[in-house]
């Protein structure tokens, strides 16, 4: 007998009409955290849920809850979802996929008039991204008692706008507080946004767990000075020793092998004026590796090179945020594995390279992950595409691993 399968044409359309919300003009999508399209992108979500019984709430990090009832209300509910968020020239399918395929999964089920023994809630974390608000993954670490939301709530973005004030004004701001409940297990559906799972020609990654990540803000201070009468050699331009630093960077993370990565995402000259030699350089030094132990012995010797500058500088490191590396639960990743069986899906074990809330949630709870590969591993990008077939096979593969986990006896 053929497994339950979910319903690719109305999965395709919930992406779709979501990709027109702050739709960009080579195909991407603009939909950053708290503003009037993250709004609406919401609302239409939950037009979607409400139209198969879901009842929504949000809490006072404007965390979005979609429960679905089981057959018993005593048991523990089992958490899926991600963000929908965007970066602002982001892609279609980064975190709004895992959000819209769980919607799918509760249509399927919603269809078979098959229920669930666990309650089921869709979860949409507030600023996944990171792209307006410091730090990333706000939401659910503010939910997991990592962060604080007090701090989240004086986050600025470019404009000067603060977190709390985006809250309020998005009308995201809920009523309950955020803080963790117990929950049964946590599934969350992504995009790989990389290139492994294409190069093997895997159309599934088990997830087995998430890169430990390091952000610091290096500040290097010099003199500022006219461009034209002061000579080369009596400047105190600071570029110059970012120029020397870098390479250095580079190569001490390069000692740590392949699994390594550092990204100079942000850099920034004081005062910024063509003719102006600045009196500061402000880059942003992305650090990650999927064993704690050796991103920490990395982190250490990486930010030893940025102090090392001429006397003639000043060097300062501000860390902005750390995520420690994580392992998901094994069961969650047994019952994953198993349905990619039950489906004959064509699944590897993998370790994700970039961030998610999951790695907040596996603090809590049993928590597991599902990848599907991205063409050409592109994300962050307008470019970022995910082939139908791929959509659909993640969908299925979390329809029967939610399955099989609320199956299994206690």
């Amino acid at each position: 007998m053929k497994a339950l399968q979910i319903k690719t044409a109305r999965l395709l359309s919930f992406i779709s009409k979501m990709a027109k919300i702050g739709a960009k003009s080579n195909g991407g999508c603009n939909r950053q955290a708290l503003t009037e399209e993250d709004r609406l992108g919401r609302e239409l979500f939950l037009t979607w849920c409400h139209a198969i019984g879901g009842v929504a709430r949000l809490d006072s990090m404007g965390n979005l809850f979609v429960r679905f009832e089981g057959t018993d209300s005593t048991k523990l509910p089992v958490l899926m979802g991600s963000h929908l968020d965007t970066q602002p020239s982001g892609g279609n399918f980064d975190g709004v996929y895992g959000v819209l395929a769980a919607l799918e999964v509760m249509y399927t089920l919603h269809d078979q008039k098959k229920k669930l023994v666990h309650p089921v809630e869709i979860v949409v974390w507030s600023n996944e991204e990171g792209s307006r608000f410091t730090p990333a993954m706000s939401g659910s670490g503010v939910f997991a008692g990592k962060l604080k939301q007090s701090d989240i709530y004086k986050s600025l973005d470019d404009q000067g706008v603060s977190y709390h004030d985006a809250l309020i004004s998005s009308g995201q701001n809920g009523t309950e507080l955020c803080q963790a409940f117990p929950f049964f297990a946590s599934l969350e559906l992504h995009i790989e946004q990389g290139p492994i799972l294409e190069a093997e020609q895997k159309s599934i990654g088990i997830v087995t767990g998430v890169q430990g990540m390091n952000w610091y803000q290096i500040t290097l201070s010099g003199e500022t000075t006219h461009a034209g009468p002061t000579p080369m050699s009596m400047r105190k331009d600071p570029v110059q020793a970012l120029m020397a630093i870098l390479p250095n960077i580079y190569d001490k993370v390069a000692e740590y092998g392949e699994q390594a990565r550092v990204t100079i995402g942000k850099l920034t000259t004081i005062p910024s004026s063509t003719n102006t030699v600045p009196e500061h350089v402000i880059f942003s030094l992305d650090l990650r590796h999927p064993v704690q132990k050796t991103l920490d012995n990395m982190s250490k010797e990486v930010l030893e090179l940025c102090n090392q500058v001429p006397s003639i500088f000043n060097s300062d490191v501000e860390l902005l945020w750390e995520s420690p590396a994580i392992e998901f639960d094994l069961r969650c990743i047994d019952v994953i594995h198993m349905a990619t069986e039950l489906l004959n899906m064509n699944a590897m074990p993998i370790v994700s390279g970039a961030g998610h809330d999951s790695v907040y949630l596996s603090t809590l709870g049993p928590t597991g992950m599902i990848f599907v590969p991205c063409k050409d591993g592109i994300s962050h990008n307008e470019k970022e595409h995910v082939e139908p077939e791929h959509l659909v096979s993640g969908a299925n593969v979390l329809l029967h691993s939610l399955i099989l986990l609320t199956e299994e006896k206690e």
